[in-house]
């Protein structure tokens, strides 16, 4: 069962989830990155292009999901360099210094609340977000055309791609592409007709709508949402 609550690390929310066996749980293109912890194991999710789904691990799970583009400064990685990947934390971080951060979270009440101290202390210790960053993500999020939202924060498009690519994991086309998904899955979820739901989302129409759903979440809208075909 999945439950998820705000943080009180800004944008983040911490969210435990029970996998009753592998290959269950998809998990959707979100722009964001989680530091997760399952079995003892701490791990980090990059930012995924396409759906996601557990190839092992049932039982609980716990995560820290991270604002959009705030993730890379915490982990100290470009997030194109996790792009459609789950690793260690050991992959990223010395060996020992992964050991007493585990020891730390299995200690704590629950390993949701061990990851959020973990999180808040990393945040602690970093540069403040790139306010700029979640203008991009604002400004995509409502619809914004790629190269209108270069132009309003004064930047070329060759150096908003660039950034892109550090803080998101993908080029800004990408970013729009997933959070118009998310605004259409919201939509649909609330019952609004399928058409009506392609045009509010910003889709060309329905089959475009379609399309989009079948390639980013491998799944049809219908079936994606529990309603059959």
């Amino acid at each position: 069962m999945y439950e998820e609550r705000a943080s009180r690390l800004p944008g983040a929310v911490v969210w435990t989830n029970t996998l009753s066996r592998p290959g269950v749980g998809r998990v959707l293109p979100d722009g964001c990155m989680d530091l997760l912890w399952h079995d003892g194991r701490l791990m980090v999710a990059g930012p995924d292009t396409r759906a996601y789904l557990p190839g092992e691990g049932s039982g609980p799970w716990a995560g820290v999901r991270f604002y959009p583009g705030t993730a890379p400064a915490l982990l100290g990685v470009p997030a194109h360099e996790l792009r459609d990947r789950r690793v260690e934390l050991t992959d990223l971080w010395p060996a020992s210094r992964v050991r007493r951060l585990a020891d730390r979270v299995n200690a704590a009440p629950d390993p949701a609340s061990g990851l959020e101290e973990l999180a808040l202390w990393r945040a602690a210790g970093a540069e403040p977000p790139d306010p700029l960053l979640r203008q991009v993500v604002t400004a995509l999020d409502a619809g914004r055309p790629v190269a209108t939202t270069a132009d309003e924060l004064g930047l070329g498009a060759r150096q908003l791609h660039r950034r892109s690519l550090t803080a998101f994991g993908y080029g800004p086309k990408t970013l729009a592409r997933i959070l118009r998904l998310r605004r259409a899955l919201g939509l649909a979820r609330a019952g609004v007709p399928f058409a009506r739901t392609a045009a509010r989302a910003g889709y060309a129409d329905q089959a475009h709508l379609a399309r989009d759903v079948r390639e980013l979440a491998g799944l049809p809208l219908g079936e994606l949402l529990g309603r059959g075909g």
